[in-house]
């Protein structure tokens, strides 16, 4: 072969496996990842939860973004949940007031990505503003993931909204001082079966209250703000409800497998107990203060087993009080039922007797099944918290339609206004 021709084939050579090394570097480097603010928007004026959510993504293939961190102000690094749609509940009460940037950066497992910013500002309302000390706050978990066979639907939120509505509008609830608390702070479509379409604070609403997931973090950060805040007036008033699973063997008839054990409902990431909710609660003074539990297994929230009897001393919530009435949906050995689309039983009747004025003049009855009342004089025109519970047992015990859920045994725990045996006869009426 003549040199000029082994020159040149040397040379055509060297230059293809340069251009093969070129080409394989390029298709080796790794890119980093993006991320990117959904909510909320630069300069936007947030309070209480605020659901921070976005978007990352990596141009070397999907699903590569392996975490998202979020930092809010001056705080460590902390990672957000979800990847691809991520999000992160910030509970904005010990932050301070004002401008407030928030930052987040995405992670493929080799780089992060730049770090996006966003800057909002803080304005938490405080009790003084409103001349009606009064909180509700709604706790509800619903549908866990991947477990679509205890799924319980939408049905609790919509309620928790229709409650909301009337404390609101009929009771003069400060729109600020109240909370709904749903799942993990996303709706599902398929009524709560399928995937989340929009946070809680992205769907429309009708009144500027807080919403938020029912974690464990959020719960707990709100029933303290709530009792801090609530301290503060002698006239405060509180209303507390929770619903979703409550926790206890449904294979057990007899006592659901809770003599020795405490009652407890499921929140979005963890269980939460009688006791713990006790706990919280110790420090609160309101003297006019109302809670339900509506739950599988509850009664271990009055303090009630079943029939009424109280529990061991051992396994006492401290939750019942003076001033206090606390009703569960269910007794500490019995299942509890809710419609998906509507929400729990109990609730539905309490708040129908509630809501209509047909719970007015009800009372207890033999074991507290409720009794209707046989004379006019028997009513006032207003209806308690008390009276509301003996109307929904008397249905329960009553209509032939509910005859498969007449077993729940709803408990109460009444306190108001004062504890003891020799405490007075009153009732808590909501709203005055």
């Amino acid at each position: 072969m003549k040199p000029k021709i082994i020159v040149f084939l040397t040379i055509i050579l060297l230059l293809l496996s340069l251009f093969a090394g070129c080409l394989d570097e390029d298709t080796e480097k790794n890119h980093p990842p993006e991320v990117s603010f959904l909510y909320p928007e630069n300069d936007q004026i947030v309070s209480d939860i605020v659901k921070i959510t976005g978007r990352a993504s990596d141009v070397d293939g999907e699903g590569h973004v392996q975490k998202v961190e979020v930092k809010i102000n001056g705080s460590d690094w902390v990672e957000a949940e979800g990847t691809d749609t991520w999000s992160y509940d910030w509970v904005t009460y010990k932050s301070r007031e004002g401008n407030v940037p928030i930052y987040a950066r995405s992670w493929d497992g080799a780089v992060y990505s730049d770090i996006a910013e966003r800057s909002v500002i803080v304005d938490n309302a405080i009790a003084t503003d409103s001349n009606e000390h009064r909180w509700a706050v709604f706790v509800i978990s619903a549908n866990f993931a991947d477990k679509n066979e205890t799924k319980l639907g939408n049905g609790g939120l919509l309620l928790a909204e229709e409650m909301a509505e009337y404390y609101i509008e009929t009771l003069n609830y400060p729109t600020d001082n109240v909370y709904i608390l749903f799942d993990d702070g996303w709706i599902r479509d398929d009524n709560g079966y399928g995937n989340r379409i929009e946070t809680l604070e992205q769907r429309p609403h009708t009144y500027d209250i807080t919403y938020g997931g029912a974690t464990e973090q959020n719960v707990k950060s709100i029933l303290y703000h709530v009792v801090e805040e609530a301290n503060q007036f002698s006239d405060s008033e509180v209303f507390l409800w929770f619903a979703g699973h409550g926790w206890g063997d449904e294979n057990n008839q007899i006592t659901g497998g809770k003599i020795l054990e405490r009652s407890a409902i499921f929140l979005w990431d963890d269980v939460f107990t009688d006791r713990e909710l006790g706990d919280i609660l110790y420090s609160l003074r309101s003297d006019e203060t109302c809670i339900i539990v509506d739950a599988c297994f509850s009664g271990g929230f009055a303090d009630k087993t079943i029939l009424n009897f109280p529990t061991l001393f051992l396994l006492n919530s401290g939750i019942p009080g003076s001033g206090r009435v606390v009703i569960t949906g269910a007794s500490k050995f019995r299942p509890g039922y809710a419609s998906t689309t509507r929400g729990p039983l109990f609730t539905l009747l309490w708040f129908e007797g509630l809501l209509s004025g047909e719970a007015d003049g009800f009372r207890p009855g033999l074991l507290s099944t409720g009794k209707p009342p046989r004379f006019g004089m028997s009513k006032d025109g207003d209806v308690s918290v008390e009276e509301a519970f003996y109307y929904a047992r008397y249905v329960l015990k009553n209509d032939e339609n509910l005859d498969d859920y007449d077993g729940m045994e709803p408990q109460i725990n009444d306190q108001y206004p004062h504890r003891g045996n020799l405490r007075s006869k009153a009732e808590l009426v909501l709203g005055e």
